[in-house]
């Protein structure tokens, strides 16, 4: 019975025989964790050097930043290129528990989930149940209906902070960017009460946009016009 020993069958059936406790210790098995969620250390001097292979940088609606740290048994091993296409965050569920997120955009040549999503032409967002790996609690029925409620709701707030933002803002978008869909510009403006005039710009990707003359006569009209106006 998924390998249990007879001491462990014990403790499952005995201790005490209640049947929500015996369902969860059945169907909720988490591995040892692999990787673990710790504070980011502020940025050091300058020429201190980058962040070791094994670490995805982080930002969070927690506070502070954090990172994730993989151990030598970890199943993925990402590059330098692949950790900048990847946020992890801390979010917490109504039960109480921290619930570890990770967004990945997704780029050509890389592996799983940012392979999955290159190949589906979408991002992928993904986060650990209820005591598996860098989450914390225990696996549960309940613990992982508010696990997904937490999930989605942190999901649906990485926009939602954009109505906090007190300074004028300037969104520039690509309206064929390959990377991060033209649609998440336009949320972002008509959600954003600091929102100066965009400069949407027709037919470039997200890596040649700046290569358009727009580009920098609109970032010029806003730091020297838009920027000094708003202060005064």
């Amino acid at each position: 019975m998924n390998g249990l020993s007879l001491s462990e069958l014990c403790c499952l059936f005995c201790c005490p025989p209640c049947p929500g406790r015996i369902a969860a210790k059945l169907a909720f098995l988490p591995p040892e964790a692999t990787y673990s969620l710790v504070p980011e250390p502020e940025p050091g001097p300058r020429g201190a050097g980058t962040a070791p292979l094994g670490t995805l940088r982080a930002s969070s609606g927690a506070p502070g930043r954090w990172k994730l740290h993989l151990t030598e048994r970890a199943d993925f091993q990402y590059s330098h290129r692949e950790l900048d296409t990847i946020e992890v965050f801390p979010t917490k569920s109504a039960r109480g528990n921290r619930v570890s997120c990770m967004y990945v955009r997704c780029v050509p040549g890389a592996s799983f989930y940012i392979g999955l999503g290159s190949r589906l032409h979408c991002n992928i967002f993904s986060y650990d149940y209820s005591g598996y790996d860098a989450s914390s609690g225990r696996p549960s029925e309940r613990n992982l209906y508010a696990d997904i409620d937490a999930a989605w709701q942190a999901l649906r707030t990485s926009i939602e902070k954009v109505s906090k933002i007190t300074s004028p803002v300037l969104i520039i978008h690509g309206t064929e960017d390959e990377v991060i869909d033209f649609s998440h510009g336009l949320a972002l403006y008509e959600r954003c009460p600091k929102a100066v005039e965009p400069l949407w710009v027709e037919g470039t990707g997200h890596n040649d946009i700046e290569l358009y003359s727009q580009y920098l006569e609109r970032l010029r009209r806003f730091i020297s016009q838009e920027l000094p106006s708003q202060r005064a």
